[in-house]
């Protein structure tokens, strides 16, 4: 770095060649992964799709490379100072990469998973609302209803001339309030002021030398400051005692008339005229569940609380308390905890040895929940005593408890101060509760309702509508800003950050977008594309990874990049607007031009006569959803985005499954009557969750495949010279692993403000073994060496191997030949992790009974990975088996032998099944939102 770039701390016109007014980026003789040191000029300030097969290499060009040169730089133009804190970034395998303008990624996996994190706060809208309540809202008594006021000294002696005008009263200040305590220094120093009466608990007292209080109760102090009648004679009188009551009161005071021995509360702060009860000043962190001022204080703010479900605690009631029957203690040990179980046995004449189905049903409840006179606290409260105590991993204890709504604040994570402050008749809780459509409403109507700070109040509306503005325009009007941030799927917390990213208005930007299409629907596209073209309109460049057809269409620019995936891909097909791609052995051209395209099936199945028929769901937005599955059938579930699939499905379809077939304890959303269950013996959710979290998981161990390649390279001659067992050959535990990386290949160095870096181990050069393992070899190839080999060359190695081969074969028939067979799963996509998952069931035996369901299989896939998907799904139901999909795709959605279309819009609007049927018939269903995109769809295919 130059000596003038460091002192002025920017990027020298070099570094970002924007300022130079470059019309193109440049790269030239990238390598990285899969890349073949490709060369490609990509115009600036276009919208530009860079596409091709799974695993060609288009996130390698787009992050791996571009993205992270920009990243580079900028953090190269840090001072020195700065950059000992982040470390130097890794330059990637690239010669040199030209035009270049300050780079910002917008991915699927940037969103938070705290369950602090909301909609609302990762857009900032709940910022301004948080601001506009402090400001202008108005207070009410959660005691009374009554609306909140605050006076000044004023004002406070004007009311007590109006209303006790001849008539006796005392002036009292307010200083103990609802505490414990028995305050006798406090009656001690207030006596030797010179003070004789107070008011306790509503009785007035003398102040009498060594007066003291009960110190278990609760109490009410107020002092005695003045006893007067008001009058014209007393009103310099009155306004001392009043000056004097409110100061010695802390703002507040209370009139005690002799007559009706009636207290009167007036305040400075907001108070209650009935109950007295008073509010702070209100500030944005008083509205802030994660403020300790704002938040809850029984959930802390989360809105929600784990409570101890007793058939968890105790699953097996034939068992007795000494054999293991209270599943979180296990079998007896001397120790505290069964000491006490002992000596409460004792006390109820109650056996530790009998079965805990046989122990009586009021012993059973003074067991978990304990009894103040018998002297015990109870199971449940050891157990939370336990999850609060430092050393204790919470995880272990939440096995024993279900998630429910904060009994407190019925989740709205606010304390009830907080939620007292209301705006158009709405506190911020049930403003948060609205869907972006609602709120947009709410904001425009708020003005009308505001009294106070109208042109404070101006301002914040204005900010937050157009925040909430941002939100409709990229498809997202369904969501709520209560909803957290990790309910959000890939492409809808993409979708908030690109509505984010508009609002900022930034110009000669560089923008690259990671398949932002994901989860929406058809009719919700156009947004989204009109959305990536304001970005562009203001003065910014957007790259676009994407499979969708119709973003390709509307797109400026298109980079294909293949021929095939993996080790056959990383090379430059064909680049340039729709009507300039030629090459006619593209793969992508062929979809796009309809040479090649994903056939509809000759005949739709009927299934085999039987049902799945769910009855009633009305969980989240659903209306009383009856929903009928034909089994023995490919059946696609679609929808506008957020009408109510996955509340459907996930939600309560599932959980009912899995509770019948392998009785877990997962409550599915509300419903009336389930029926066929009796048809079905087993249930496969594929989702697209990470197979791992560490370099250590990869498609070999996630199949099981890796324990027989393992247990071969065992039985090879010259392991059994050696000695070696299968463990030998194991990276997870001691003897055959390299020691100085565990085995994992990478050595981790944890970054301050970063995520850990992995760095390949000098030791044994990213191998995993020693070299003693290393030699062990079967066709020249060591255990490491297979653990490199892509899946396809698998295949052929392990052909002779039935027992291998049938795992591996069963990865290559899901598309993922590209992929190494001990590829770390942080490097896997959900997609790929999805179709590892399907692989894994499809190379075990199914019954012909077993139902599979999919969320979205098509994220992250080309036209020809989702022929082949299909093709895999098609096999599956013709063993008999049935197929549930949850799709937006309209290739997937045509292939189906059943279809069920909710609609009709998202949010509170949807929830409602709008059409069912072969894709022929949900097309020519009117009300269908799928139905018309689907009719243009079959009608073009005829």
């Amino acid at each position: 770095m130059s000596k003038k770039k460091a002192a002025n701390n920017l990027p020298s016109e070099k570094d970002w060649d924007v300022f130079s007014g470059a019309e193109e980026v440049e790269v030239i003789g990238a390598r990285e992964h899969n890349l073949k040191n490709i060369s490609v000029k990509i115009p600036r300030n276009q919208l530009v799709v860079i596409t091709g097969l799974s695993g060609s290499g288009k996130s390698s060009l787009a992050f791996d490379t571009i993205f992270a040169e920009g990243q580079r730089r900028y953090i190269e133009s840090f001072s020195t100072y700065a950059r000992q804190f982040l470390g130097n970034m890794k330059k990637p395998d690239v010669d040199q990469i030209n035009g270049l303008s300050p780079v910002i990624a917008i991915e699927q996996k940037t969103t938070s998973k705290s369950p602090r994190s909301t909609v609302g706060t990762v857009t900032e809208i709940y910022d301004f609302l948080r601001l506009l309540f402090a400001r202008t809202a108005e207070a009410f008594s959660y005691k009374t209803g009554e609306k909140m006021v605050s006076y000044s000294l004023a004002e406070i002696e004007d009311l007590i001339y109006e209303k006790f005008k001849e008539k006796k009263i005392s002036c009292l200040a307010p200083l103990v309030k609802g505490r414990k305590g028995h305050y006798r220094e406090l009656f001690e120093r207030y006596g030797k002021l010179g003070f004789g009466k107070v008011r306790c608990d509503g009785e007035l007292m003398d102040i009498t030398p060594g007066m003291k209080l009960d110190r278990y109760k609760i109490h009410d102090i107020e002092l005695v400051i003045d006893r007067l009648k008001v009058d014209e004679k007393s009103k310099n009188r009155v306004r001392t005692s009043i000056e004097n009551c409110l100061e010695m009161g802390k703002g507040e005071m209370l009139i005690l008339e002799h007559e009706t021995q009636k207290a009167h509360f007036f305040s400075q702060q907001l108070t209650c005229p009935t109950s007295g009860i008073s509010y702070p000043p209100p500030e944005p962190n008083l509205f802030s569940f994660n403020s300790p001022y704002g938040a809850c204080p029984k959930c802390k703010g989360l809105g929600i609380r784990y409570e101890f479900d007793e058939e968890k605690v105790l699953p097996n009631k034939k068992l007795s308390i000494k054999k293991g029957g209270i599943l979180p203690l296990g079998k007896y040990k001397k120790n505290y905890v069964f000491q006490r179980i002992e000596e409460l046995c004792e006390q109820n004449s109650v056996d530790i040895n009998t079965p805990i189905e046989k122990l009586p049903e009021g012993f059973i409840q003074t067991l978990l929940a304990g009894d103040e006179e018998q002297g015990f606290d109870g199971i449940l409260s050891y157990l939370e005593q336990l999850q609060e105590f430092k050393g204790i991993e919470s995880r272990w204890i939440r096995n024993y408890m279900l998630e429910k709504p904060c009994s407190s604040c019925e989740g709205k994570r606010l304390n009830q101060v907080a939620l007292n402050f209301k705006i158009a008749d709405k506190n911020i809780a049930e403003v948060c509760q609205l869907d972006i459509d609602e709120l947009s409403i709410w904001l425009e109507k708020a003005p009308k309702s505001i009294k106070t700070n109208a042109l404070i109040a101006q301002e914040i509306l204005k900010e937050a509508r157009q925040k909430v503005e941002f939100l409709r325009e990229v498809g997202l009007n369904y969501l709520s800003l209560e909803r957290t941030a990790k309910t959000l799927s890939g492409g809808e917390s993409q979708r908030i950050r690109l509505a984010t990213q508009i609002g900022s208005q930034l110009v000669g930007v560089l923008y690259i977008l990671d398949e932002p299409s994901i989860g929406l629907h058809q009719s919700d596209n156009i947004k989204l594309i009109q959305s990536l073209k304001k970005l562009k309109d203001n003065g910014n460049s957007v790259f676009v990874v994407e499979h969708d057809q119709e973003i390709m269409e509307k797109s400026d620019f298109i980079i294909d990049i293949g021929p095939g995936a993996g080790s056959q891909g990383g090379k430059i097909i064909d680049a340039g607007t729709l009507e300039q791609l030629t090459n006619k052995e593209s793969t992508t051209f062929q979809y796009l031009k309809g040479i090649k395209s994903i056939e509809v099936p000759k005949k739709r199945r009927k299934g085999n006569g039987k049902k799945l028929q769910l009855i009633g769901a009305t969980g989240h937005n659903l209306k009383s959803v009856n929903l009928t599955i034909p089994l023995g059938t490919l059946t696609c579930i679609s929808g506008i985005s957020g009408s109510g699939k996955s509340s459907l499905i996930n939600g309560t379809l599932v959980p009912l499954l899995y509770s019948h077939i392998y009785q877990s304890k997962v409550p599915p959303l509300p419903f009336k009557e389930i029926k066929g269950l009796e048809n079905i013996d087993k249930v496969i959710e594929i989702d697209q969750s990470p197979i791992g979290r560490t370099p250590r998981s990869n498609p070999a161990t996630y199949t099981g495949v890796f324990s027989d390649i393992r247990n071969f390279f065992a039985q090879l001659p010259q392991s059994k010279i050696s000695g070696f067992k299968p463990g030998r050959f194991s990276f997870n535990v001691t003897g055959g692993r390299c020691e100085d990386c565990k085995g994992a290949g990478v050595n981790t160095i944890e970054m301050n403000f970063l995520p850990d870096v992995y760095v390949t181990c000098k030791t044994c050069n990213g191998k995993r073994y020693n070299n003693e393992t290393l030699r062990v070899r079967y066709k020249g190839k060591s255990i490491s060496d297979v653990l490199e080999m892509s899946i396809q060359e698998a295949t052929d190695f392990f052909e002779s191997h039935p027992k291998i081969a049938r795992k591996i074969q069963a990865l290559n028939d899901v598309g993922l030949g590209y992929v190494k067979i001990g590829q770390p799963s942080t490097t896997l996509s959900g997609g790929e992790a999805q179709r590892i998952k399907l692989a894994s069931e499809l190379s075990k035996k199914d019954t012909g009974n077993t139902i599979f369901i999919l969320d979205e299989p098509t994220t992250g896939l080309h036209f020809e990975d989702i022929n082949v998907l299909l093709g895999v799904l098609q096999r599956i139901v013709d063993r008999g088996n049935t197929v549930l999909v949850i799709e937006h795709n309209l290739d997937v959605l045509k292939c189906a032998d059943h279809l069920i279309d909710l609609g009709p819009k998202g949010g509170k609007e949807g929830g409602q099944i709008m059409a069912t049927g072969t894709p022929e018939k949900v097309s020519k269903t009117k009300n269908s939102p799928t139905g018309t995109y689907l009719k243009d769809l079959l009608y073009k295919m005829k």
